[in-house]
């Protein structure tokens, strides 16, 4: 019998991942994917730690969903409710104790286990909680998702050894783990046959991948990326997270010479001061970081790169603020994340006594991301008049409109294009609106 599925994703591209496989190991038990909760049999929440007040979003979103599997037992109807991901990791029973509508809990390791549960729920008729890290890698338990388009996250990497102050990344995900390099092959090779031209690798900190390989050696992530690259069906590959540390001569020597390794780089700094990312434990300076930025601009010249900052860390002072201002304008930046200091429970920063007050992170977070915008809007004005391939992934909000991604994760659109769906087409940018380009077929 159909049973309706609705599983809202918060926070990370490792997230996407991770709900897709719940889908697809739910669909034997009968269960489709439904946009609507309100007729949902199983709602489930893949929640992430990483974002501000994640915890309280996390209740207040339970707090409704209560009142809905109310009015459903009125009906007759029952609605089985699960927490997953990172916060169900940190949080643990403590959910059950504050959200009484919540039947499971399980974590970002364990939810391949999520068939078993789900049965073991409805026969002993009582709440079950699953955040144990397994010995055997989940990956050997999940099958292949089925994807809808032409992109797809595969995940290569997962867990974090680096222990940055802030983070609870290596207390919810656990240590790191590398799938083997024919694993992820045979998973490209299948995304490839279902249609998917753009691929993302995900990590936690994915360019530290040490996943051995056929013949039982240790590969890395420039190495996998060149083995990936070799499927026809593939055109584009990305990855993230990466962490400055972990960048290596076999990857940068990819950027140079894959031509499928798209031109745009996601590498976190945090801070522009080194003060600061040794508090942070970051384990990098700002001269390494600017050192690998470097080498990869000269491998691949037309790279361009992202970034990740934090504003208000413990013990910030203006002249550390300052310095990272400084590195925004050095790198010149296509576009950047930037969010105040939130404490996490459990991470050392959070008991720090040299805290900042919230006005004035909120200051400084302005000024950061009024220089950021300033530079992402130059990059994407620098576009209007040159050619660039566009991968057309969807309709777009008006008629005919069809809205697809640039080499530089930029929004492109282009009017009466439904033609060009799902296709790598090379357009003229015409027009820079906000976030988003405009184009025509060039």
């Amino acid at each position: 019998m159909k049973k309706n599925l609705y599983i809202k994703t918060y926070g990370c591209q490792m997230n996407v991942y991770d709900s897709e496989k719940m889908a697809t190991l739910l669909a034997p038990m009968g269960f489709e994917l439904n946009e609507s909760m309100n007729d949902a049999d199983m709602v489930i929440l893949n929640t992430c730690h990483i974002r501000e007040k994640a915890s309280e979003k996390l209740y207040s979103e339970l707090g409704r969903i209560k009142e809905l599997k109310i009015i459903r037992q009125t009906q007759n109807k029952d609605m089985m409710v699960v927490v997953a991901g990172c916060v169900a990791q940190a949080e643990g029973e403590e959910i059950f104790k504050r959200s009484s509508c919540v039947d499971m809990v399980v974590g970002p390791q364990s939810y391949q286990n999520l068939p078993e549960l789900i049965a073991k729920a409805a026969r002993d008729k009582k709440i079950v909680i699953d955040i144990d890290f397994p010995t055997i890698s989940k990956f050997d338990s999940l099958p292949q998702a089925k994807v809808k388009g032409v992109s797809a996250f595969l995940s290569i990497q997962e867990g974090c050894n680096e222990f940055c102050k802030f983070c609870v990344v290596p207390y919810t995900r656990g240590e790191e783990y590398s799938r083997p390099t024919m694993e992820v092959y045979r998973e490209a090779l299948a995304l490839a046959s279902q249609g998917v031209m753009d691929i993302t690798l995900l990590g936690q900190n994915v360019n530290a991948y040490n996943g051995l390989d056929e013949s039982s050696q240790v590969s890395n992530l420039g190495k996998l990326i060149k083995m990936v690259a070799k499927i026809d069906g593939i055109k584009r590959i990305r990855y993230m997270t990466s962490h400055p540390r972990s960048m290596h001569d076999d990857l940068i020597d990819a950027h140079g010479t894959c031509e499928k390794l798209m031109p745009f780089l996601h590498l976190p700094v945090q801070s522009g001061s080194n003060q600061i990312l040794k508090s942070m434990n970051r384990k990098h300076t700002i001269e390494e970081y600017l050192i690998h930025i470097e080498a990869l601009r000269k491998a691949r010249p037309d790279i361009a790169f992202s970034s990740d900052f934090i504003v208000g860390y413990p013990g910030e002072t203006e002249e550390d603020f300052q310095k990272t201002m400084q590195i925004v304008e050095e790198v010149n930046y296509a576009q950047c994340y930037s969010f105040k200091y939130s404490p996490r429970p459990g991470t050392p920063a959070a008991i720090m006594s040299n805290q900042i007050p919230e006005d004035i992170k909120s200051e400084r977070l302005l000024r950061l991301q009024n220089l950021i915008a300033a530079k992402q809007s130059a990059f994407n004005q620098s576009w209007i008049g040159r050619e660039m391939e566009v991968l057309f992934e969807k309709n777009g909000k008006y008629k005919g409109q069809v809205v697809g991604k640039s080499p530089y994760m930029q929004a492109v659109h282009l009017s009466d294009g439904e033609k060009y769906l799902e296709k790598i087409v090379k357009v003229k940018i015409t027009k820079s609106i906000a976030n988003s380009l405009d184009s025509v077929v060039a």
